[in-house]
């Protein structure tokens, strides 16, 4: 059983938290969190790209000139991909890119993570962010308190004055509980939680 400090928004020391070390006290291994950012990434790649083929574009219904006698290479189509303006050959065309990753990998991946934000102290938790009014300025204040130069927040609930004062900060990204992964603690440097969230998130992974 680990123990984490419980801040307010200043950086004053309110409180402690238990913490599991079965979600907070994992060993980190690299090729499993690498295989869970990949996963995360092509599940969010659009697969969009998409060419013609010869059959696709249009016009070359005719055949540009007869088969023999003129002198010049036969050609059955303008649309043939060595003609400017021609189809593709084996252009790309749009795909699903996603795959399936099992669920125990992600959790502890998911784990992984927070750990080594615990073993590297770049996590703190908040009581709450104390932002009561939609403002930039309170959550900029409140990244300087704990000296975080980018972070990932994370609330128990949906809360609109965190999520719109921090969403023009960059390099600061506030996420749900439910909606942390490993991609984006691996990307921010520091993790603000909330401290119900800690309670909910421990609950869930054990």
């Amino acid at each position: 059983m680990a123990t984490l400090a419980v801040y307010s928004s200043q950086k004053e020391k309110v409180g402690d938290i238990d913490v599991s070390d079965a979600v907070f006290g994992v060993e980190p291994k690299v090729g499993l969190l690498h295989e869970v950012v990949k996963w995360q990434l092509a599940k969010r790649r659009s697969g969009t790209a998409s060419t013609k083929t010869r059959s696709e574009v249009s016009g070359g219904g005719r055949k540009p000139w007869r088969q023999k006698g003129t002198g010049r290479a036969r050609v059955g189509s303008i649309r043939s991909p060595l003609w400017r303006h021609g189809g593709v050959a084996h252009g790309p065309k749009p795909r699903d890119y996603s795959y399936t990753l099992p669920k125990k990998v992600r959790r502890l991946a998911l784990k992984m993570a927070l750990s080594d934000k615990v073993a590297s102290d770049r996590i703190f938790v908040l009581k709450d962010f104390g932002i009561d009014e939609i403002k930039t300025k309170k959550v900029v204040e409140l990244l300087k308190a704990f000296g975080c130069p980018t972070a990932v927040m994370v609330t128990l609930e949906n809360d609109e004055k965190v999520a719109l004062s921090a969403r023009n900060i960059p390099g600061v990204k506030v996420l749900l509980e439910k909606g942390l992964n490993v991609y984006d603690l691996l990307k921010y440097e520091y993790l603000l939680i909330e401290e119900k969230a800690v309670q909910t998130l421990d609950e869930r992974l054990k």
